[in-house]
């Protein structure tokens, strides 16, 4: 006996096609990557041809970056991570999004991967390279710019509730390490 079960995926084996879709009596209807927010969004990630949907995040607080590459701030990766590996098993999610807004961005983003993976060990999402300001900047940014303001130059760092309800915008000069940060992310749980 097959339970009829709702996730969208069909699988075929043996022969026999099995269209499991994920609603059976016991197990509630769970619509994943979807959200009504500015998350709302799939993007592709750095050096991939995959796309992130930041709906997987919902209820979960954000701390959203605009990195670059070759920036005097660029050794803030080493504490982005840090935070990261602190409260990721509260929920905390670390979003980079390099950008050469400030010219300071790899041409190829391979050079900017290695940037990040290899040389700051780097293990939150990065999102390719893009427009944090201005009319070309990704849709996140749209979005975090309107509610505060653009980043004036790299390493701007948005804490967003989990609820979504609350943007905490921090200039590149606040420490990933800053007790006043640390604060801020905090208070978005």
């Amino acid at each position: 006996m097959i339970k009829k079960i709702i996730f969208g995926l069909t699988l075929t084996l043996s022969g026999v096609s099995l269209n499991i879709n994920a609603t059976d009596a016991n197990t509630p209807s769970v619509k994943a990557n979807t959200c009504n927010d500015f998350t709302n969004v799939s993007l592709r990630k750095l050096r991939s041809t995959d796309t992130l949907n930041l709906c997987e995040f919902k209820n979960k607080p954000l701390l959203i970056v605009n990195t670059a590459s070759n920036c005097g701030f660029t050794s803030q990766f080493e504490g982005l991570e840090a935070l990261y590996k602190k409260y990721k098993e509260q929920g905390l999610v670390v979003l980079g999004f390099p950008s050469d807004d400030f010219f300071q961005e790899e041409n190829d983003e391979k050079d900017t991967a290695k940037v990040c993976y290899i040389n700051y060990g780097v293990t939150f999402p990065m999102l390719a390279t893009s427009a944090v300001r201005g009319s070309d900047a990704n849709p996140i940014f749209k979005h975090l710019n309107a509610q505060t303001s653009s980043p004036n130059w790299n390493f701007y760092k948005y804490v967003v509730s989990a609820d979504r309800k609350t943007i905490k915008r921090f200039n590149s000069r606040v420490a990933p390490d800053s007790a006043k940060l640390e604060s801020a992310i905090k208070s978005a749980f």
